[in-house]
């Protein structure tokens, strides 16, 4: 519980720091998935409000953002992940493209991690 506590601040202490220099919202996150159980990886397009299904997860995008001025720079990704229709996500909060592991989904099967935003 202290170990998720902590991830949760640093992921939180990451996203403040973008804020402070200047971050675009964009519409669209390109996410990876990977489906441990048959080996396949998937790059999903999800725009924000539109759930997406891949696989036997729902992954609804809240929010994607990057740094003013750099589309290609380090995307955050606000996520809700939903296995099998259940009510109770098996993951919800921020995601960074370039330390996923800060703030990872923790399933058996599925791994889930931002790519980068698009604005189109």
């Amino acid at each position: 519980m202290l170990l998720r506590i902590i991830i949760t601040a640093c992921t939180i202490f990451a996203a403040a720091s973008l804020t402070a220099q200047e971050a675009t919202n964009a519409p669209i996150g390109v996410l990876r998935v990977l489906d441990r159980t048959t080996g396949v990886v998937a790059d999903v397009e999800v725009t924000t409000g539109q759930p997406r299904r891949v696989g036997l997860l729902t992954i609804a995008l809240n929010e994607c953002r990057f740094p003013t001025g750099n589309p290609t720079g380090d995307a955050y990704a606000e996520l809700d992940v939903f296995y099998r229709d259940s009510a109770d996500p098996v993951f919800r909060g921020w995601m960074i493209a370039s330390s996923p592991a800060l703030n990872a989904m923790d399933h058996a099967r599925y791994d889930v991690w931002p790519l980068r935003c698009k604005t189109s």
